[in-house]
């Protein structure tokens, strides 16, 4: 990582290290880690194959399905969404503003890098994980030097409170052996009027879905949110503006937190 960019992200820790490693691909905060990860779908997402055909495979088959493929939005689509939500640009706008963005369970960077084609060269964009091999894909793949990748936990974020101007967690919050200290952390590290986005599972409201659900979540570790459950959470934690898009397995949502 370029040191000027490592410089950048130390900032924004709260506890920053005293002599992080430029030679390095990511910032680690978390060093070796010898516990096996306790479900499937923890286990896939730590694997070393699924960085490789993730974004081009992977992502979009499961991702497009899940949102009523061919009548649901595309990758392009989701990511246009995703950054008109969080009060970022278009690409090749002129005007785009400077934001601070952090992307939680950034995975091989594809949302993180969809979000910065949103950010002004002066911005920043700081992908978030805890797998290493996903990281080391992402920054292979991840051209400039407004983004950079961390190597951390999402329910215990190590930034300082109030350092992005918006947050997204793309895709992984049903994997969270339990999601909501994780919201938590995300609320936390947003300045006021940032923006929080969220895009994960949805439980559809179907006789017997809900034992359904926790059959999968048994089996899989996946969980299903039901229809209500992540507004409320957003809006319990003081969000406002909420917005709410539903697809048959998937549901994006958006708020700001007050000034």
């Amino acid at each position: 990582m370029h040191p000027a960019l490592l410089a950048r992200i130390s900032a924004l820790l709260a506890d920053p290290p005293a002599a992080p490693d430029p030679s390095a691909p990511f910032l680690d905060l978390l060093g070796p880690d010898t516990a096996p990860p306790p479900t499937l779908a923890q286990v896939a997402m730590q694997s070393t194959l699924l960085p490789q055909v993730y974004e081009r495979l992977w992502r979009p088959l499961a991702f497009n399905l899940a949102k009523g493929w061919p009548a649901g939005p595309n990758t392009a689509a989701e990511h246009a969404l995703a950054r008109a939500w969080l009060g970022l640009g278009r690409p090749g706008d002129v005007r785009k503003p400077a934001a601070t963005v952090l992307d939680v369970a950034c995975g091989p960077g594809n949302v993180t890098r969809a979000l910065a084609a949103g950010v002004a060269e002066n911005g920043l964009v700081v992908g978030l994980d805890a797998a290493a091999g996903m990281l080391e894909r992402a920054a292979a793949d991840t051209p400039g030097d407004g983004v950079g990748y961390v190597r951390g936990d999402a329910a215990g974020l190590p930034f300082a409170d109030a350092s992005f101007d918006a947050v997204s967690c793309c895709g992984a919050l049903y994997l969270f052996d339990d999601p909501w200290p994780a919201v938590d952390s995300m609320v936390r590290v947003l300045r006021p009027g940032g923006r929080l986005l969220i895009l994960t599972s949805r439980r559809p409201s179907l006789p017997l879905s809900r034992a359904g659900g926790r059959l999968v979540g048994a089996l899989t570790g996946v969980r299903l949110f039901g229809d209500d459950e992540m507004h409320d959470a957003l809006a319990d934690r003081g969000l406002t503006g909420i917005k709410h898009r539903r697809y048959p397995f998937l549901q994006v949502l958006a708020a700001r937190r007050p000034d």
